[in-house]
């Protein structure tokens, strides 16, 4: 068989999963798409009622460029498929103690917000954000350009000066810390490392960086919603000829000789590969796909140090009335972070008193909610759940919980206003998708046992497995999930070149 002929599946229609399957067929690879619900896109999903239609994953879109390379590598153009737009003020944060401020792209706007709240902390906004553009412009050469293992790595994409700028002794709570004074400001830049469902005591300083991402880069919303980012992927595999099977749910790689040749699907088909990408998390996949295999145990306990990310109690509510004093995002802030962060992170337990996210994008986009109605997203972090555990018990009392702190912080009358409502939890997200104890990032960034990075994508323990998604190099989220995706089809043709070279 000819290299170019050869074929590769693609376990997992997630967004890492389309995103290697886009470049795959992009380099001439026949490719097939096995996704087990009746729906890809993974986390990036959609439920819909009463009129309401809500996003269940990620809400907006950073780093633009990384979609906009996936299309043009397959001689498309990504403005032909969706339209971003981009959303100021990007985000609205509340505080227990009455204090709004509205985080924004607009520098003069960003400088007085942050003015009004700490007048010393305003001369510091620009030493920080420039640090953070250090950080991602470094990055660019090797977080964002390769499929990196780990510290090795690093060393050959880097000169000594490079690392020691990277702050990879520091923790994003310490140079929050060094920049800032105010604690609201700190805890404001600390959110964008819990966004990625680590804690900023623990994330490694780079990613700092998330803030120069959002407030340099822009903040997008995809019109019509953020599922027709799935949407346009699918729309770009249909013309490149790439099979998508929904409702296909894989049970087994199969190995022969020290390398995966196959899969077997459920109800018995056996499916030829030369290799094959997983967009599940290697630890469960390895868990469950690779069963049999004799280094399974092994390979997990080596992972061990890759822990997973905070999860999520998600409420989806259609709220029959609207709140002029909420924007498309906003925060509700925990009064003590640093209880907050020790609960989730620490000792694995719900905060009292979380941080709550709530997105309406009917703000920007009214066709998601009936005329002078609202579809809210309500996304609260609690910690992943064990082998054996269950949140099912915690589900009612922790729904009371975040309303009664929204009612609180502003948004009375709430209760009252639901005419929909729909709830996940992280049984449901551990179910739907895979994700160990239903972790919403994969992986979480952690100084001392990872050094923050992911899993690598190739496979430690079977030759042509490779691994895509949020527990992957380089992480979660849209963009670097899809830039994940681009990477491991990078891998893969270096890998299938090398293997021609040896063959000849």
């Amino acid at each position: 068989m000819s290299d170019i002929a050869k074929k590769v599946i693609v376990i997992g229609g997630g967004i890492g999963g389309l995103a290697a399957a886009i470049r795959l067929r992009a380099d001439g690879r026949e490719v097939v798409v096995l996704e087990k619900n009746e729906r890809a896109g993974g986390k990036l999903n959609i439920r819909a009622g009463q009129g309401f239609t809500f996003d269940t994953g990620p809400s907006s879109l950073t780093m633009p460029w990384v979609l906009e390379r996936l299309f043009a590598s397959a001689g498309r153009r990504l403005s032909d498929y969706v339209t971003l737009s981009r959303v100021e003020p990007q985000w609205r944060v509340l505080y227990e103690d009455g204090t709004e401020l509205d985080l924004s792209g607009d520098l003069a706007r960003m400088l007085d917000a942050i003015g009004a709240v700490s007048p010393r902390d305003r001369k510091r906004l620009l030493p920080y954000l420039e640090h953070a553009r250090k950080l991602y412009d470094m990055s660019l050469k090797s977080f964002y350009k390769h499929s990196l293992s780990g510290a090795p790595d690093l060393r050959q994409l880097h000169s000594l000066k490079e690392r020691i700028a990277l702050d990879s002794r520091k923790t994003v709570a310490q140079t929050t810390a060094h920049y800032f004074q105010d604690p609201r400001i700190r805890q404001l830049f600390d959110l964008f490392s819990v966004q990625t469902g680590s804690s900023p005591m623990a994330a490694p300083a780079l990613l700092s960086q998330l803030a120069f991402m959002q407030l340099g880069l822009g903040l997008y919303y995809v019109e019509g919603g953020m599922y027709n980012i799935a949407r346009a992927m699918l729309a770009l595999l249909d013309e490149l000829g790439v099979e998508i099977r929904t409702n296909a749910e894989v049970e087994s790689i199969v190995v022969d000789r020290g390398a995966a040749v196959g899969v077997r699907v459920r109800g018995g088909e056996f499916m030829l590969a030369d290799a094959i990408v997983c967009n599940r998390e290697a630890i469960p996949a390895y868990a469950t796909l690779l069963a049999d295999h004799p280094r399974r145990d092994d390979a997990v306990r080596k992972l061990a140090r890759y822990a997973p990310s905070a999860s999520a109690h998600i409420l989806l509510l259609g709220v029959g009335r609207s709140y002029p004093n909420l924007r498309h995002h906003n925060y509700f802030m925990s009064e003590d972070p640093a209880r907050e962060y020790r609960r989730i992170f620490h000792e694995k337990l719900p905060a009292e008193d979380p941080t709550v996210y709530v997105g309406i994008s009917s703000k920007t986009d009214p066709t998601q909610a009936p005329e002078g109605k609202e579809n809210w997203v309500v996304v609260t972090h609690v910690p992943p759940i064990g082998e054996g555990e269950s949140w099912s018990y915690r589900r009612d009392y922790y729904r009371d919980l975040v309303l009664d702190k929204l009612e609180r912080m502003g948004a009375s009358g709430l209760r009252a206003a639901i005419e929909f409502e729909y709830d996940f939890i992280p049984d449901d997200l551990q179910a739907l998708y895979g994700a160990t104890g239903g972790s919403l990032y994969g992986v979480a960034a952690d100084r001392k046992r990872n050094g923050g990075f992911k899993i690598p994508a190739r496979s430690a323990i079977v030759d042509k497995l490779y691994f895509v998604g949020g527990a992957t190099h380089p992480g979660g989220g849209i963009p670097m999930t899809a830039l994940g995706g681009q990477m491991t089809a990078d891998l893969i043709r270096n890998d299938f070149a090398a293997q021609a070279v040896i063959s000849m």
